[in-house]
């Protein structure tokens, strides 16, 4: 064997050492051990490694804020509920077609499938795909580099303009072992639902360096707030109301050793939720959304009030069949907490026409609306509180 041939197999053998120290120091870095019970296990490919450390982060937004005159336990239901729908609306998606936020339909897919699996816990919600994006609530898109992130709930229809994505995914999902669950994840946010680890009756607390240290590094590269925003920040007890902490939630990180302090069982081995949703979330999401029958409706008619007959978070829904064409106004009466929502039933598929929420104001939800003779409605009513004595009721004139 010549110079020139050892050379050669001493360059290959160094960039091999190379590479072994790199899949090393990854799995090293996100808490998994090159070895199981004293045997090597298969070196995972690099881009695995990183889809399976990389992390949700959600945008920032301005906290809601209510006047000294509303109480703490008022400020606290408004923000327990206000970002998720009134039950029964259907939330149309849209997948941006060209551009920097487009993908193949394989991504698409698994999007598609995540939408699937919500509907399949029987909320009473509904999806439908849409091709044009002006219909659509939810704007997904596929800006690589950007990270995945959602709105929550109702905020998507606050902040992003129109031509604005609600929902990211900023990586390869094919390459995310963590494989539908990302999607369901980040449909979930969209659902109203916040990162589960962040909540307060947890009691986790944190190595908060290793925290900033570890998400700082790559694949995430954090900045220090946003590492603070949706890791360490605690949720107020207001925004989870005395929800149970579910570490195998599909809202729910996972986390190395290292990171956790308490509690003590999870500081060797970090937290690793199950796959799915878990008997939780779904328990959760029914609780909002639970299944509706359209039938049971009562009609609102014309100068008769309604009682609204409801405990904090429940709704009560009514159909209006006008006899006349003309604009009609629809308000509620008490001292109440409520948002209000009409929409048109076309063909057994509701379209938005027009909505009001008070909640935190010293006024009452109304809608001020044309509606037309031999068409058919339906008013959809979700209790904050009474903060008041006395009963909440709705009419229409």
């Amino acid at each position: 064997m010549n110079t020139s041939s050892d050379t050669i197999i001493a360059e290959q053998l160094q960039t091999l050492l190379q590479r072994i120290e790199a899949i090393e120091a990854q799995l090293q870095g996100s808490g998994v051990s090159p070895e199981t019970n004293g045997h090597p296990t298969a070196d995972p490919a690099p881009e695995a490694v990183d889809a399976a450390r990389l992390a949700c982060a959600l945008p920032e937004v301005p906290e809601s804020t209510f006047d000294q005159t509303v109480s703490a336990h008022r400020a606290s239901l408004i923000r327990y509920i206000s970002k998720k729908w009134v039950n029964g609306t259907k939330l149309r998606y849209y997948f941006f077609e060209s551009g920097p936020f487009a993908t193949n339909n394989i991504q698409k897919d698994m999007v598609r499938q995540g939408f699937q699996i919500w509907t399949e816990v029987g909320i009473g919600l509904g999806f439908e795909e849409v091709n044009q994006i002006s219909e659509a609530e939810i704007r997904i898109g596929f800006l690589q580099g950007d990270g995945s992130w959602s709105y929550v709930g109702r905020d998507v229809l606050q902040y992003p303009g129109q031509s604005e994505r609600t929902m990211n995914f900023g990586w390869d999902l094919t390459a995310d072992p963590r494989g539908v669950d990302t999607p369901v994840h980040e449909i979930g946010h969209t659902l109203g639902f916040p990162h589960e680890h962040q909540n307060p009756f947890a009691g986790i607390e944190w190595d908060e360096e290793a925290v900033y240290r570890y998400f700082g590094s790559p694949p995430n590269r954090w900045p220090r707030q946003t590492t603070y925003h949706n890791i360490l920040r605690k949720l107020s007890p207001g925004e989870v109301e005395g929800s149970v902490w579910d570490p195998d939630s599909i809202m729910h990180y996972s986390f190395p050793r290292g990171l956790i302090t308490t509690p003590e069982q999870y500081r060797a081995t970090g937290i690793q939720p199950q796959l799915g949703l878990s008997d939780h979330d779904k328990a959760q999401a029914k609780l909002f959304y639970p299944p509706l029958d359209d039938t049971l409706y009562p009609e609102l008619q014309p100068f008769r009030s309604e009682t609204l007959a409801i405990a904090p978070g429940e709704q009560k829904n009514f159909t209006i069949q006008p006899q006349a064409t003309r604009t009609y106004t629809i308000q509620t009466f008490g001292n109440s907490d409520t948002v209000m929502v009409l929409f048109e039933d076309q063909n057994g598929d509701l379209r938005f026409v027009a909505g009001d929420d008070d909640s935190g104001y010293d006024r009452n939800a109304r809608i001020r609306v044309r509606l037309y003779r031999g068409r058919k409605y339906v008013l959809r009513i979700r209790l904050y509180l009474n903060y008041a004595a006395g009963a909440t009721a709705v009419m229409m004139w």
